[in-house]
C-alpha cells in the first residue's frame, strides 16, 4: 500500500535532509532532521488534488493544513528543483488506490486570503484604474504597524544596496536611495516625482538630504497616511509631499527628475508604452528617470502565472519582463539610457534581514494580522530570497534621460562619485 510517506520518499529522494509525517501516520526521512514537514488533515491532499503543484501547497499551508517545522528558506533551498509532477502515473493511480478518493474528491474553497480572479475582472480590465487600486491595496494596506515590523525603521519595502558584506538594512535602505539621488544627480531647487513612494522614503531623503522639491504617490490610502505624518514630523512639509493617487493622475509638469522604485512590476506589459511617455511627458528636456524594478532573467519565461502563488497571494496582476524588454520601451517612447545594473544579490540580503524579522515579531505579527496572512509572507519572503540567488528573478536599475532636442542630454562626462 502506497502511504504519503512512501510519495514523499518517490519525490525528494533520501539525501535532502527532510522528515516527513503525515496524519496517516506514516512517516519518512531522517528522524534527526532539521527540517520536517508535516501533512496534518486530508484537507491538505485536496488541496493538491485541486491544483497541483505550486499553489496546493500554498494552500495547504497557509491553512494550516501542512506545516514546516523549521527553517522555511533551508526547506524551498534544499526541495526547490522538485515538483508533483516528478511522480509517475503510475504512482499516482498507486496513491489514489491507497489514499481513497474522498480527499481527492473533497471540494474545499481557497483560503480567503487568496485573491479571485472573478472579484477583480468585476473591477475592469487587467491595470484599469479601480482594478489596479485593489490589487494594490491588497498587498500594501495589510497593516503599517505590521510592515514597520517586518521593514524596520526605514519603512523601505524595496530592494536595498549593500555598501558592504557586514552593513546593516537600515546602512543599506540608505545607501540604495542615496544611489538614486546621485544617478538622478538631485541637488538644492529641484523638483522630483516619485511614482509609487510606498511609504516616503525616497521622498523624504531627497527633501531632507537634497533640499529637493520631492512629490509622492501612491495607490495605498495606509501608506499615504503614514507617510504624510512621518513627513510632518521630520519638520518637511514644506518640500515633501505624498498623495494617495493614481500615478496616472498627477497634473503637474517639468521635474527635474523622476523615480520610480518597485512601480513596473505593477503596470502590466501592454500599458509600458503609456507608462513610460507619460514620465518622459512629465520631465523637463535634460531630466533623467530612474527605473528601479524586479525583472525577470531573460525573455524566455513566463510574464504572468496567473495560477502562481504570487499572482494569487501577493501580487494581484503583477508581471515581469526581461530588462531588455524594458530598456526597449523605454528608448521607444523617448528615453536614452545612460546606466544600468543588476542588484539581485543585494535583493537576496534584504530579503533575509526581512525575515528575520519577521520571525523576530512572529506573535505580534500573528496577533495583528492574523496566523494566515503571516504565513503567506513567511513563504512569500522565503521562496523570494531562494528565487533571487538562484537567477530566477533579478532587480535591475536602469537610468534614463530626456533629451533636449538637440541632443544634449546634460550628464556628465562620467557619473557622480559615489556611484559607478
Amino acid at each position: 500500500m502506497t502511504t504519503l510517506a512512501r510519495i514523499f520518499e518517490r519525490i525528494v529522494g533520501d539525501d535532502v535532509g527532510v522528515a516527513f509525517s503525515a496524519y496517516d501516520g506514516s512517516k519518512a526521512g531522517p528522524d534527526d532532521a532539521d527540517i520536517r514537514i508535516e501533512v496534518k488533515s486530508p484537507i491538505a491532499v485536496a488541496y493538491l488534488a485541486q491544483a497541483p503543484g505550486e499553489l496546493g501547497l500554498a494552500r495547504a499551508y497557509v491553512s494550516g493544513h501542512i506545516d514546516v517545522h523549521g527553517d522555511l528558506y533551508t526547506l524551498l533551498s534544499r526541495m526547490w528543483s522538485l515538483t508533483l509532477n516528478d511522480i509517475p502515473l503510475r504512482e499516482k493511480l498507486d496513491a489514489i488506490r491507497s489514499l481513497g478518493v474522498k480527499p481527492l474528491l473533497m471540494r474545499v474553497p481557497p483560503p480567503p486570503q487568496e485573491v479571485r480572479r472573478s472579484a477583480l475582472a468585476r473591477l475592469g480590465s487587467r491595470h484599469a484604474k479601480r482594478r489596479d487600486a485593489k490589487a494594490i491595496s491588497h498587498h500594501y494596506d495589510v497593516s503599517n504597524r505590521f510592515y514597520e515590523w517586518v521593514l524596520g525603521p526605514s519603512m523601505t519595502y524595496t530592494c536595498a544596496v549593500f555598501p558592504t558584506e557586514d552593513a546593516t538594512l537600515e546602512e543599506a535602505q540608505y545607501t540604495k536611495h542615496d544611489l538614486v539621488a546621485k544617478k538622478l544627480g538631485l541637488k538644492p531647487g529641484m523638483r522630483l516625482l516619485d511614482v509609487g513612494c510606498g511609504w516616503g522614503g525616497m521622498v523624504m531623503h531627497a527633501a531632507e538630504k537634497y533640499g529637493v522639491k520631492a512629490l509622492g504617490v501612491t495607490l495605498s490610502r495606509q501608506q499615504a497616511e503614514w507617510a504624510q505624518k512621518a513627513i510632518a514630523e521630520r519638520g518637511l512639509g514644506d518640500l515633501a509631499e505624498v498623495r494617495h493617487m493614481d500615478y496616472r493622475d498627477v497634473t503637474e509638469t517639468g521635474f527635474d527628475a523622476i523615480s520610480s522604485i518597485g512601480l513596473t512590476e505593477h503596470i502590466g506589459k501592454d500599458n509600458l508604452p503609456f507608462y513610460f511617455r507619460f514620465l518622459h511627458s512629465k520631465l523637463k528636456p535634460g531630466g533623467r528617470l530612474l527605473n528601479h524594478c524586479i525583472t525577470r532573467p531573460t525573455g524566455k519565461e513566463k510574464t504572468i502565472n496567473t495560477g502562481g502563488f504570487i499572482n494569487r497571494y501577493i501580487f494581484p496582476d503583477g508581471e515581469l519582463e526581461s530588462v531588455g524588454y524594458l530598456i526597449r520601451q523605454m528608448e521607444d517612447n523617448g528615453f536614452e539610457i545612460r546606466h544600468e545594473e543588476n542588484l539581485r544579490e543585494h535583493y537576496a540580503k534584504t530579503l533575509r534581514f526581512w525575515c528575520a524579522n519577521l520571525e523576530k515579531h512572529w506573535d505580534e505579527a500573528v496577533q495583528e494580522v492574523g496566523r494566515a496572512i503571516a504565513r503567506i509572507w513567511r513563504l512569500y519572503m522565503a521562496g523570494c530570497v531562494v528565487g533571487f540567488e538562484r537567477n530566477k528573478v533579478q532587480l535591475h536599475q536602469v537610468l534614463a534621460v530626456k533629451l533636449e532636442s538637440d541632443g544634449r542630454s546634460h550628464v556628465p562626462l562620467r557619473p557622480a562619485v559615489g556611484w559607478p
